[in-house]
């Protein structure tokens, strides 16, 4: 069953999340990007108010939008991040100079990381394979630019398939996200990742506004519903 990833950007957003049917609790700031980051005080406040009512959820949490030539930069804050108390540290892997080098000190720095490779440009499937040969326990594929459409728009079904079955070959669990919504469900369930990440389908409005509880449950019962029961595409597949 694909199972159900919120981003959420502080401790009242985490409890409706936790409460609505979440499966997986992932902290950023939409307001500052993709993987925008939230500062360190609110990270480590949600994963206590999280643990304080035991709720068990897995967290995960973003370090911020930094380029692949800031790898002193990117590792630093891994550190950080991690020192909240998360579960899992998302990165942001661009089609970028350098991308294989942060990989590569990713993958022995200790925290559980998780890789997000940004799709806009296309993926580099030496960079994926590179990735899961290392000891990840999940990979992600994202877009950065939420007006742009979503993932589906970005990249063909049939790739985003070799990207989820290269990435369970390898042992790690494959997550998608990117402007996803309820249309894109059916999709999803060709597609049967082990997780997928909304923010923009669960809010009154745009991404950045506020969590709707509402949507949120409904997108939870309909997005497990359908992952049981594959039907066929009805969103436009760039």
């Amino acid at each position: 069953m694909t199972r159900l990833l919120v981003s959420v950007r502080d401790v009242p957003e985490a409890l409706l999340a936790a409460g609505g049917g979440a499966d997986f609790i992932d902290l950023k700031e939409p307001r500052d990007g993709a993987l925008g980051g939230l500062a360190l005080e609110t990270i480590a406040a949600v994963v206590a108010a999280l643990r304080e009512r035991a709720i068990g959820l897995p967290v995960s949490a973003t370090i911020g939008d930094l380029g692949m030539d800031q790898l002193a930069a990117i590792l630093a804050r891994v550190q950080a991040v991690a020192a909240c108390g998360v579960d899992y540290v998302k990165v942001g892997i661009e089609r970028a100079p350098g991308a294989g080098a942060v990989l590569d000190a990713l993958a022995t720095c200790g925290p559980a990381v998780v890789p997000v490779f940004i799709a806009d440009r296309g993926l580099d499937a030496a960079l994926l394979r590179r990735a899961c040969d290392s000891s990840f326990p999940a990979l992600m594929v994202d877009t950065a630019d939420k007006l742009a459409g979503s993932l589906f728009d970005v990249m063909a079904l049939p790739d985003l398939q070799r990207f989820v079955d290269t990435v369970r070959s390898s042992g790690a669990l494959a997550g998608v996200a990117g402007a996803l919504r309820l249309p894109h469900l059916p999709a999803l369930a060709r597609l049967q990742p082990d997780f997928a990440g909304f923010r923009t389908a669960v809010c009154s409005g745009s991404r950045s506004g506020a969590l709707d509880r509402q949507r949120l449950q409904a997108l939870a019962a309909q997005l497990h519903d359908t992952a049981l029961a594959p039907v066929a595409v009805s969103v436009p597949v760039a």
